[in-house]
């Protein structure tokens, strides 16, 4: 897993005033499921369009297996995109859209034809050649979308939100496919969302990426247990991310109250943010914790319930299978392990990067 593919080096990319991409640098590895994962218009769509060749950047330069390609054009590169809108030609058959882009390269008909049917199968679409898409559903446009993709062998498939048009259920059957794709095909995806679920269910490797800069790159364990900075704690699933201060190694002072924790480093009665996630919060009776607050607000979420807990001036979000009607008093208890201790950041879009080598 350690050969790098695709290396992308001090990217910079505006469009007028608007920097949309600033010095960005990443690499991807063969056969690796990365994710780009942000809100709308942190770069994460240009990133892919720079890879793809649909954009060229206005400094740095796309190395593809060991070669630049900064400037070669789509169709030169050994990479296809799958964009949201599926663009499948509606007046041909499945056929013919798959087969499109190797009737541009001259392949023969019989290898043609191998390659729809391989194809077909591949997405579970077996016995739809002829029939139009417009008479499938958003699903299946999508699937026959990747498989056109895919007959033309590319070394990467760059998929730009592919899932976001389609309802819950499809997607999650989707999120499967690609998994079942990726592993059976051996090729690299390059993959581009705003829904966390989606980046944490499927990839190998995360980047989280906010105005242009990347915050964090890690496994999706470590990106969701061990965030850098409040913005990946925040963006990724919900958290407590309270302001407080490390005394010294491995004992932290959260809103008056001195918390034992894991972290080493952060020096002596130094200001710190801290994440604790809704479900490593263990609410006991009072007394038994380590703050005493009161249930404010409780929802049934059908796995777990919902509950807010006023304790210390701060309102403390908390997930357990235990029930705590509102108005009861109760206690918090939070395991040191689960006690995430962040630098605070010195501005608003300060970059923390950490690169999992």
């Amino acid at each position: 897993m350690n050969n790098k593919l695709i290396d992308l080096k001090n990217i910079t990319k505006a469009y007028g005033n608007n920097v949309v991409l600033d010095d960005l640098n990443l690499y991807i590895r063969e056969n690796e499921f990365l994710t780009l994962l942000g809100p709308s218009g942190c770069g994460k769509t240009t990133t892919l369009r720079i890879m793809g060749g649909f954009e060229i950047p206005d400094k740095g330069q796309v190395i593809f297996d060991g070669k630049d390609i900064t400037k070669l054009p789509p169709n030169k590169r050994q990479l296809n995109t799958v964009f949201q809108k599926y663009a499948l030609f509606t007046h041909m058959t499945i056929a013919e859209n798959i087969a499109f882009g190797l009737k541009i390269k001259k392949k023969s008909k019989a290898y043609i034809d191998d390659k729809i049917k391989y194809a077909l199968k591949l997405v579970n679409l077996d016995g739809f050649e002829n029939r139009y898409p417009d008479s499938l559903s958003g699903g299946q446009q999508q699937r026959i979308a990747i498989a056109r993709a895919i007959v033309n062998e590319p070394k990467v498939l760059l998929l730009d939100e592919p899932l976001g048009a389609l309802d819950l259920k499809l997607r999650q059957d989707m999120q499967y496919e690609l998994i079942r794709l990726k592993n059976e095909l051996g090729i690299t995806f390059v993959y581009v969302t705003h829904d966390q679920e989606e980046a944490l269910t499927m990839s190998d490797t995360i980047v989280v990426m906010n105005q242009g800069y990347i915050q964090q790159i890690g496994s999706p364990e470590k990106i969701y247990n061990e965030p850098e900075n409040a913005f990946v704690a925040d963006f990724i699933g919900e958290s407590n991310i309270i302001p407080a201060t490390m005394i010294e190694d491995r004992l932290v002072n959260i809103l008056g109250v001195k918390f034992p924790c894991v972290d080493e480093g952060f020096g002596n009665n130094k200001p710190v943010d801290v994440v604790i996630r809704p479900e490593d919060i263990d609410l006991l009776e009072p007394g038994q914790g380590r703050i005493d607050g009161v249930v404010t607000n409780l929802i049934f979420k059908g796995v777990h319930y919902e509950m807010e807990v006023m304790a210390n001036g701060y309102e403390w979000l908390v997930h357990s299978t235990d029930m705590f009607p509102v108005g009861k008093n109760v206690s918090i208890s939070v395991d040191p392990f689960d006690i995430q201790i962040m630098n605070k950041p010195e501005s608003e879009d300060e970059q923390a990067v950490t690169i999992d080598e």
